[in-house]
């Protein structure tokens, strides 16, 4: 059976058990309504908490349904799945040797099916809208003016979380100018810098069946205005011991991510730099990063993170997890286990890191190169012949387990690092003077990253782009990487004589920014709610031919 005809026939499942309707529909299914009434909420603490911790629980969200069907597609993770698809939208991230298992992400690296009768985008939105009613059933349930200090601080991370989710949506569905579609979309409609319609806890169901894509102004303010309130609320909050909730560095965090989407320079350079000063983590080390028991499982040192543990549901299904699609070091994973499918970094980007780089050994060295035998593998993990040049060994299984799922499963996942904040302070400042983006990126390099690290550019340009690029191996699978192709107007190249992308059907050149970059809201939405008709994004599958080796 063809992938096509799979996924639309769990498009036809979920459709029959799920209602659609941006605030109708996520209130059906997200189990959090069932957790405390406002008034339960406002008279004990115990509730406040349960709407509290329904936020952080929500990024690792199983979706039985999808997983379940006798077709099951395995993508549906939660918010690591969202980040694992904006990674296979760019060149970062590409699958390498047999890509047969792959079946479960390769449409977005190939640019298939992602109109809006299709399960994909379906899943994309409707996992975006169940985490903005998780954190509108914490904001709608404390009322500002006579609630307790615990109760602020619970509402001011509600509110991050609610700018979170928005933001994410805000530059997944904004359509920009690309090189296939233009802004007048098929029903003779202008869409351009139309985002996704803002559901609020005061929302009631007349309103948000006639609820409008907000522009681009219009979501930054409502983005801003969260972030400003969560500023003033979060310093109360107390419940904070594993950093999967957000605190006031990641507000600063998230305001900066909001400058730079606005390009507002200035501002983003400033927050990046509060959000700096705020955190209590300081950038990893290369034994932080390299280390075979922990890696990056270990949140303790970032910002924000998200947490599995041996009961989620996602680590009990064995393979519908982040582990299982980002390690390729386990026995029981999709991209581990022998299988033959892997994650690799794009070979042009591996190529052009310093050998003096630490990060560079986060990829499996080629053989014959200075770097060869340097890598630190996990000793109980009998496939490394196998495992070629260029794989991805940066995401570890939990306490190096290889072997063992309800274990090695059981890992985290980044939501925001202080070392993202670092290359906004420097390509904002680059913005605004390139020699300080120099500067600042110098800095960051040397004392963090690569002891030899410099750079001849100048040009304001070539400077950005060096920044970013250092930001992209920085944050390689960690799902930034889209946004800054997106607002930078960069293309993704995955064909090219020695490429790495063993997927043929991905690899897919664009001129600027790809068109599949600007999402497609889902047909059930505009079903739901009117003012949506007539107001999507072109669809942009297929536009693209496959590059060939002639």
């Amino acid at each position: 059976m063809s992938t096509m005809k799979i996924y639309k026939s769990i498009f036809g499942l979920c459709v029959a058990a799920v209602s659609l309707s941006s605030l109708t529909g996520c209130m059906e299914e997200t189990e959090p309504t069932t957790v405390a009434t406002e008034k339960q909420i406002q008279q004990s603490s115990s509730a406040s908490d349960a709407f509290l911790m329904a936020m952080p629980a929500y990024f690792n969200h199983f979706n039985a349904t999808l997983a379940d069907d006798p077709y099951g597609w395995h993508a549906v993770f939660g918010y690591s799945a969202m980040m694992y698809i904006r990674d296979m939208m760019t060149q970062d991230m590409v699958f390498g040797g047999e890509t047969g298992y792959s079946v479960h992400f390769n449409i977005f690296a190939r640019d298939k099916y992602q109109g809006d009768g299709y399960l994909y985008g379906q899943y994309i939105n409707n996992y975006y809208y169940e985490l903005v009613l998780a954190a509108n059933n914490m904001i709608g349930s404390v009322n500002p003016d006579n609630a307790t200090p615990e109760q602020l601080g619970n509402l001011g991370a509600g509110l991050a979380f609610r700018a979170l989710a928005y933001l994410d949506m805000a530059r997944m569905y904004e359509w920009l100018p690309n090189d296939k579609t233009t802004s007048t979309n098929a029903d003779g409609n202008d869409i351009s810098g139309l985002t996704v319609p803002i559901v609020t806890a005061e929302m009631d169901q007349t309103q948000a069946t006639n609820n409008p894509r907000a522009t681009h102004q219009q979501m930054f303010d409502f983005i801003k205005n969260d972030l400003d309130n969560a500023e003033k609320y979060i310093v109360n909050l107390t419940t904070r011991s594993d950093n999967t909730l957000p605190d006031l560095a990641c507000v600063y965090g998230l305001k900066a991510r909001l400058y730079m989407w606005n390009e507002d320079y200035a501002n983003a350079e400033k927050y990046a730099r509060l959000a700096i000063n705020n955190a209590s983590v300081a950038p990893m080390t290369e034994k932080d990063g390299t280390n075979t028991t922990t890696g990056f499982n270990d949140i303790s040192k970032w910002m924000w993170g998200a947490k599995m543990t041996s009961e989620d549901a996602v680590v009990k299904s064995g393979i519908v997890n982040w582990v299982s699609w980002a390690s390729n070091q386990t026995s029981f994973g999709y991209t581990g286990g022998g299988t033959g499918m892997y994650t690799m970094i794009d070979r042009k980007m591996y190529d052009r890191m310093s050998n003096t780089d630490w990060r560079k050994l986060e990829f499996m060295a080629p053989e014959g190169s200075a770097l060869e035998g340097k890598n630190k593998l996990i000793s109980d993990y009998d496939h490394w012949n196998e495992i070629p040049a260029y794989v991805a060994l940066k995401f570890r299984p939990a306490e190096g387990n290889a072997t063992k799922t309800q274990i090695g499963a059981a890992s985290a996942y980044p939501i925001m690092r202080v070392e993202e904040m670092y290359f906004i302070e420097a390509e904002a400042a680059a913005h605004q003077d390139a020699a300080k983006g120099v500067k600042l990126l110098t800095e960051f390099m040397k004392n963090y990253r690569d002891p030899n690290y410099s750079t001849k550019k100048t040009d304001k340009d070539d400077v950005v782009e060096e920044i970013v690029f250092q930001k992209r191996v920085e944050l390689w699978g960690e799902g930034q990487t889209f946004f800054d192709i997106k607002r930078l107007n960069y293309s993704v190249t995955r064909g090219y004589p020695g490429t790495n992308c063993a997927d043929e059907l991905a690899r897919l050149n664009t001129n600027g920014r790809p068109a599949w970059m600007n999402l497609v809201l889902i047909r059930t939405e505009a079903n739901n709610n009117k003012a949506l008709v007539g107001k999507n994004n072109p669809d942009p599958s297929d536009l693209y031919t496959p590059w060939t080796e002639k």
